[in-house]
């Protein structure tokens, strides 16, 4: 516990889990007093679900609050990011081992790195080589980064938000943020959520054309005698439809039951 901050201890250094994807661990999350316990947490599920487990909190305001029940439960699932995050004192800490800094900071400011939105920026930045051990460091939430905070990294990010309302809570911000440098790296796949369809053949279009066209005729709504091109629209309006084996037996279905009821 430092004399300066008595809310403020050094944890032990501590490995990421192993469940936290590999190729996340070049990327460092870094929050500055973080004065929040939920921001803590959120921050931490925010940076899971985008693969990166490397978090490291700069003199939070609690010296607790990586084990507090409102971290752990905005974690949501998260605990292996929280239990191998680490707390350092100051910035320059945080900081040991990464080669690219970027600094989160919405305030313009006179002097300092040059300002990128964050995915203009990634682009350049996940192509160099060698490649960069890359750090994010956010600030306090009420405040934001120092200058001196700032002043020690190579590039300022700004997420492009209305210019009437640019707030964003600190989570919030990480998420922007993990999200763009993922996509920066390659992304994830989008796993289907649902089952490849059956697209009806030919076979199935014909029949259902002949039971409608036979249910027309019943119901008097298609004149065989002057039948105009009724059926080749409805095999058009089909064709496009692009229908499953499903939903062809829906559409006889309804045939059916029209039938039942003349």
């Amino acid at each position: 516990m430092t004399a300066e901050n008595p809310h403020f201890m050094v944890m032990p250094d501590r490995t990421p889990d192993s469940g936290v994807v590999t190729s996340g661990n070049a990327t460092r999350f870094v929050l500055v007093q973080p004065s929040h316990a939920g921001n803590v947490g959120a921050a931490a599920r925010a940076m899971k679900v985008m693969g990166f487990g490397d978090l490291v909190l700069v003199a939070p305001r609690f010296a607790d609050v990586l084990q507090q029940p409102e971290t752990v439960s905005r974690a949501s699932g998260a605990a292996d990011v929280l239990a191998g995050a680490r707390v350092v004192p100051t910035l320059g800490e945080a900081l040991g081992g990464i080669t690219w800094a970027c600094a989160t900071a919405m305030t313009p400011r006179d002097f300092g790195p040059p300002t990128f939105a964050p995915r203009e920026h990634f682009a350049t930045l996940a192509a160099a080589e060698p490649a960069h051990r890359v750090a994010f460091v956010f600030g306090p939430e009420r405040t934001g980064l120092s200058n001196d905070d700032v002043y020690r990294c190579h590039a300022c990010l700004s997420v492009p938000t209305d210019p009437a309302y640019g707030s964003l809570n600190l989570a919030q911000a990480v998420q922007l943020v993990a999200y763009d440098w993922r996509q920066a790296l390659g992304g994830f796949a989008v796993a289907p959520r649902t089952p490849d369809v059956r697209l009806a053949d030919a076979v199935a279009i014909d029949g259902l054309l002949a039971h409608w066209q036979k249910t027309l005729v019943a119901i008097d709504f298609l004149d065989p005698a002057a039948p105009k091109k009724l059926m080749p629209r409805l095999r058009q309006l089909l064709n496009r439809a692009q229908l499953t084996q499903e939903e062809v037996q829906i559409l006889r279905g309804i045939a059916r039951a029209v039938d039942r009821r003349r």
